[in-house]
């Protein structure tokens, strides 16, 4: 047997297990079989106890079937899937190399919200990335997509089974007893031919649609993770039960490494925030902490100019913001001013990062009204970053429903918007404003400010040491957003639109080459020419996200500079798949 993940979104990922001739997609449904229940005639894989000539690849158990309870245990023998072994949190080296790691007592631990969360982290942290995990007797349509974004790969339909027993029908918005139907509303190929009410259907009725809900909502699951929107389908499926819920505020508030390692730092689809949940993502509290932690703010910004987001992005594409850019670079001394968008979900977006996935990409629910939760996020955020960048005075041009709830935080700050931000009256108080601000102070070089918001990006991109390093004796070349880096004629890297970060040539990784991170090591027998695969990796920093520019080498000596493909930890623990997207070969 073996096993290989083909594609990522967070924790989640989509796998092939290899099964003799067959190959079967993760995540999946093992559809039990026995002499008393039948497999559906879509199921890919089936889990039997009965010894024959299945025409689907089947996992062969020797046990009762169905000991349907809390203490739903097997060992699964048989064909290649050998020795599959029921997880605990001390696992052996030995163990690993086990082809599927399964949890025992699935039920109980699920029962328990805290208990799932921690058990379910912990278990996928000890057995690694390479290795399926599956958890048996829970899945339904609700969960599914809940439990694939923690990393599981395997589910069954024991709970279909007993769901069917007890009259209960399985649906993405929730499970319904059959009598609280007043008519069915579902149109699968099993429920197209019933014609009676739903309160009168049978077992095996009730147990062929509960089949297809599951087996569908799988489908959906493994669309969202190649589309990398597994996170909005966990938002809107949790609504339908407070426990799935609980499960994922815990993730968020208590879990927040575990999906940060494997949450990539670029994506080409737009995050949807329609939910309080969607503050808490992984990348959004990613790009907070590196605003706070990382990010250097432009050395001549001495006026800090608060503004409003837009429903385009990026932001100084949209109507709004080339009205204020207007404003703005029509004052005598513009690059004296920093401007910075207050939004949620992300809190602050300063201009230069305005770029950078995710505030490239994101789109929220617009009323005009700001609840607790986000108003305690920005105050808290702008309270972070004040107390580490200085600014002599703070423009605010924000609408009076923001001001309410920050103005309080600057010693004299000067409002500039009356009624709307894009109104005249405002946009003209604007520049009144701007205009006054800026006397005694001597003009800002619009060359020194490209450099210092080209450091920034850099900063929040790679850290200070190696953005200060990098950016060393270099000059800025090119119209926003297509920034080249130059030191004495060569370029040493460029920022493009669709990314936002610095992408580095092999004179940008010579800068950066000794430092201590974003760096892979590769074996000495493995021949550079296109991608890094996983086999070829030795070693691995562990702070490379999916997406962060690498420099890599061999023998102590730069070979090659490229986009890691898998973080840091999963490169070095690979078997398979492609590591690094090599850019440029030295």
């Amino acid at each position: 047997m073996k096993f290989q993940v083909k594609y990522r979104d967070g924790a989640s990922r989509i796998g092939e297990i290899h099964i003799e001739s067959d190959i079967i997609t993760t995540p999946n449904i093992l559809f039990i079989e026995s002499n008393r229940i039948k497999a559906p005639s879509f199921s890919d894989i089936i889990l039997s106890s009965i010894k024959k000539n299945h025409s689907k690849p089947y996992i062969y158990f020797n046990d009762d079937l169905l000991k349907i309870n809390s203490d739903f245990y097997f060992d699964i023998k048989d064909k290649e899937l050998k020795n599959v072994y029921v997880q605990n949190l001390e696992i052996t080296e030995k163990e690993k190399n086990n082809s599927i790691f399964a949890v025992k007592y699935a039920l109980q631990i699920f029962e328990k919200t805290h208990n799932f969360s921690y058990f379910i982290t912990k278990a996928r942290e000890n057995i690694g990335y390479q290795k399926p995990l599956y958890i048996p007797s829970i899945a339904n349509p609700i969960n599914i997509s809940l439990l694939c974004y923690l990393g599981l790969d395997f589910f069954d339909s024991t709970a279909a089974i007993i769901a069917a027993r007890n009259n209960i029908l399985f649906f993405s918005h929730g499970l319904f007893k059959k009598d609280e139907l007043f008519e069915l509303c579902c149109n699968c190929y099993s429920c197209a031919k019933i014609t009676k009410k739903p309160s009168e259907m049978n077992f095996k009725e009730i147990l062929n649609h509960n089949y297809f809900s599951i087996y569908n909502e799988i489908k959906i699951v493994r669309n969202a993770i190649r589309n990398g929107t597994l996170r909005e389908l966990v938002e809107n499926r949790v609504k339908a039960s407070p426990n799935l819920s609980s499960i994922l505020r815990i993730l968020d508030q208590d879990y927040f490494k575990f999906f940060e390692n494997r949450a990539p730092i670029n994506r080409n689809n737009i995050l949807i925030s329609t939910t309080k949940d969607s503050l808490f993502r992984p990348e959004i509290k990613r790009f907070q902490e590196r605003l706070i932690n990382r990010y250097i703010k432009p050395k001549s910004a001495k006026i800090l100019v608060l503004l409003p987001c837009s429903a385009k992005k990026p932001y100084s594409f949209s109507k709004s913001h080339k009205l204020f850019l207007e404003r703005i670079n029509n004052s005598k001394n513009p690059s004296i001013f920093h401007e910075m968008i207050v939004t949620s979900p992300l809190g602050l977006v300063p201009r230069e990062l305005e770029l950078i996935y995710p505030a490239s990409s994101y789109d929220i629910s617009v009323t005009g009204y700001w609840d607790n939760d986000e108003k305690f996020m920005i105050r808290n955020l702008l309270k972070l970053y004040l107390n580490q960048n200085n600014y002599d005075k703070v423009i605010i041009h924000l609408p009076k429903t923001m001001q309410e709830f920050i103005t309080d935080l600057f010693k004299k700050p000067r409002v500039s918007c009356i009624n709307t931000p894009t109104s005249k009256e405002s946009l003209n108080e604007l520049s009144k404003i701007l205009s006054n601000e800026i006397d005694g102070y001597e003009i800002v070089n619009s060359k020194i400010r490209q450099y210092e918001n080209v450091l920034s990006i850099a900063s929040y991109q790679f850290g200070k040491e190696i953005a200060e390093k990098l950016m060393e004796n270099t000059e800025i070349k090119g119209k926003y957003p297509f920034h080249k880096i130059i030191q004495n004629n060569k370029q040493l890297g460029m920022i493009t639109k669709d990314r936002g970060f610095i992408s580095l040539t092999i004179d940008g990784a010579k800068k950066i080459f000794k430092s201590s991170n974003y760096w892979v090591e590769i074996s000495d027998d493995f021949v550079l020419k296109g991608s890094v695969f996983a086999p070829g990796v030795i070693n691995a920093d562990k702070s490379i996200r999916i997406g962060d520019e690498v420099v890599v080498q061999k023998k102590k000596q730069l070979c090659g500079v490229g986009v890691a493909m898998m973080n840091g930890a999963e490169m070095k623990e690979s078997n398979f798949g492609e590591a690094i997207k090599i850019r440029h070969l030295a």
